[in-house]
């Protein structure tokens, strides 16, 4: 699994317009902020959906949470069962936060 500051991350998607991110927080998370285009599909949900994850099989697959924690653990999960092109963000939200998005909240 590749991982990603924000800074690359945010340098990143602006060239791979085919990249789907996917945020694992759970939904009581998301009014701190969201990375524009991301789908919410909450850490415990992604094995009961992984067949609408099937046509990204070998992505880019961009993994979010708070901190890279859960989406690291996500991204395993994804790579164990053939997920080949997967992205981690690397301190999560909260690094978007700090380092490309000031108007975010940490928490």
């Amino acid at each position: 699994m590749k991982q990603m500051s924000a800074t690359e991350l945010q340098s990143y998607l602006a060239i791979e317009t085919s990249a789907v991110l996917i945020d694992v927080r759970e939904a009581h998370e998301l009014p701190n902020g969201v990375i524009e285009g991301a789908n919410h599909i909450p850490m415990q949900q992604v094995p009961e959906v992984l067949e609408q994850l099937e046509p990204h099989r070998s992505g880019p697959l961009v993994l979010i949470c708070r901190t890279g924690n859960r989406s690291g653990q996500v991204g395993q999960f994804l790579e164990g069962v053939g997920f080949s092109n997967v992205i981690n963000l690397v301190g999560g939200m909260n690094a978007w936060a700090a380092d490309v998005d000031p108007t975010m909240q940490s928490y």
